[in-house]
């Protein structure tokens, strides 16, 4: 059996410090603007398995970047996790009221409050990218700020929530499903894994490299979500399950059948795996995370 010892270690340690770097950021003021930051910090502190900054911290060592700027960089792309989350639960999208078996953010306080959450989030984001303290380099601090906004805008995660909402109505095949998931889900992932590079000044292959990785990932993951959706229970994912079905919604788990999708999910993982060859042992962490993330169940 494989140990994922070291991974849950890593995992557990990115949320301490993610959440250290937050805190201060997230600050109430007595004001009764406070109740957006309520909303912002509920979100932000209630758990999730921090998977993208951990893509960060684990890109960055690659490349020798200080640990504190990396974990700015983590906490900003947690940020606009959080944000996408609190909006995709929303009514008008996919309608949710549980998240990691809490009440979603539009239940414990309300819809305009949660709208005004997640967009807040998105803007500290990039605050927090923009500031030196981030990188000395006004130009690596450039390259973050437009590398996130095309993966979190039209051309990446909100352009595939919008295929997404269509998709019942949609006559999609597995192409065009696996190229949602690379918007919706993927482009944020790939960023997560190449932050580093662009912070450490690393050539073209080694980015090219890290964005395979995450591509393959991003995909695997995204299959095993599904798998999730299909044949675990609210009680162990921690929200809502079987909605992707009921909604009609075109997924590869659906198009592929089950059994064919978790063998699709592991050679991603593969090849996933594969794109890490010129960084030796140095990505061991990046590995496991790839073998982590079709084995889990949450």
């Amino acid at each position: 059996m494989e140990d994922n010892g070291p991974l849950n270690e890593a995992l557990a340690a990115t949320s301490t410090a993610i959440e250290r770097v937050l805190d201060p950021i997230l600050v109430l003021n007595g004001g009764p603007e406070d109740r957006v930051v309520e909303a912002m910090r509920y979100s932000v502190f209630s758990g999730g398995k921090r998977l993208r900054p951990f893509l960060v911290l684990a890109g960055a060592e690659l490349f020798g970047v200080d640990k504190p700027q990396a974990l700015r960089v983590a906490a900003a792309i947690e940020c606009v996790h959080c944000y996408s989350l609190i909006h995709d639960d929303l009514p008008a999208m996919d309608d949710d009221d549980l998240r990691r078996g809490k009440p979603t953010v539009h239940k414990q306080f309300d819809e305009a409050t949660a709208i005004l959450a997640g967009d807040a989030l998105m803007s500290v984001a990039f605050e927090i990218l923009s500031s030196e303290e981030t990188h000395s380099d006004p130009y690596v601090r450039l390259e973050l700020v437009k590398h996130l906004a095309h993966a979190s805008g039209h051309r990446g995660m909100v352009g595939g929530q919008m295929i997404d909402l269509q998709a019942p109505d949609l006559d999609l095949d597995e192409m065009d499903v696996q190229r949602l998931q690379q918007m919706k889900t993927g482009a944020l992932i790939c960023f997560s894994a190449e932050a580093g590079a662009i912070m450490g000044h690393a050539g073209k292959q080694a980015r090219a490299s890290l964005h395979g990785y995450a591509r393959d990932l991003g995909l695997a993951f995204q299959i095993a979500d599904d798998l999730l959706d299909v044949e675990g229970t609210a009680e162990e994912v921690g929200k809502a399950t079987g909605k992707d079905e009921d909604a009609g919604k075109a997924t590869l788990v659906g198009l592929m059948g089950v059994d064919r999708a978790r063998k699709q999910a592991q050679i991603l993982a593969d090849q996933a795996i594969e794109h890490l060859a010129q960084f030796d042992d140095k990505a061991s962490l990046l590995r496991a995370a790839a073998h982590f993330v079709i084995n889990r169940n949450v």
